[in-house]
């Protein structure tokens, strides 16, 4: 599995092109923005909590760091298939919180033009659909671009970690 590594964060949104990690979870190719990951890793061994959202794999380590793993094909209630040997977790960088996102693939690392991107339509629907922030046209495919942050609902894992800090505070 490729790892990226000393991603340059000086990219931003001003720029005519940016640049995304393409991958994909059954057969949709989504891109998630570059300055968002801090690494892609082989899928390694998590350790499972009962009693949580099927989502919520568990814990791994990742060196000496333990981080948060979700399932994001579970997450976004796309039919599961098991692990292959693509099966990648691509560590992303959120406020105050680094977190593993397991995908059925990594294809590759783009820059895709302003002028071949979108906004999403609108659509009518029960489920939220707020962490889709855009379509980009990629030769004959369509990419949706995730906001990360509300795909994974960061604010409320933020507030968990700082309950569970307070908590910890208090009983000390």
């Amino acid at each position: 599995m490729t790892k990226i590594q000393g991603v340059d964060k000086s990219l931003n949104a001003t720029h005519k092109n940016q640049r995304f990690v393409i991958f994909t979870l059954g057969s949709e190719a989504f891109a998630l923005p570059l300055v968002k990951i801090r690494e892609v890793i082989a899928l390694t061994g998590i350790t499972s909590i009962p009693n949580i959202p099927l989502h919520f794999k568990g814990f791994m380590n990742l060196k000496g760091k333990i981080i948060s793993v979700i399932d994001l094909r579970l997450k976004f209630g796309i039919k599961g298939v098991s692990a292959t040997g693509e099966t990648a977790i691509i560590i992303v960088d959120l406020e105050h919180l680094c977190m593993g996102v397991i995908v059925d693939s990594v294809e590759s690392v783009l820059s895709i033009a302003a002028n071949n991107m979108s906004l999403p339509p609108q659509i009518e629907s029960a489920i939220n659909t707020d962490y889709i922030t855009g379509v980009a046209r990629l030769d004959k495919r369509l990419l949706l671009i995730l906001n990360i942050e509300k795909a994974l609902s960061v604010e409320y894992l933020l507030a968990i970690k700082s309950s569970e800090s307070t908590q910890k505070a208090t009983r000390n």
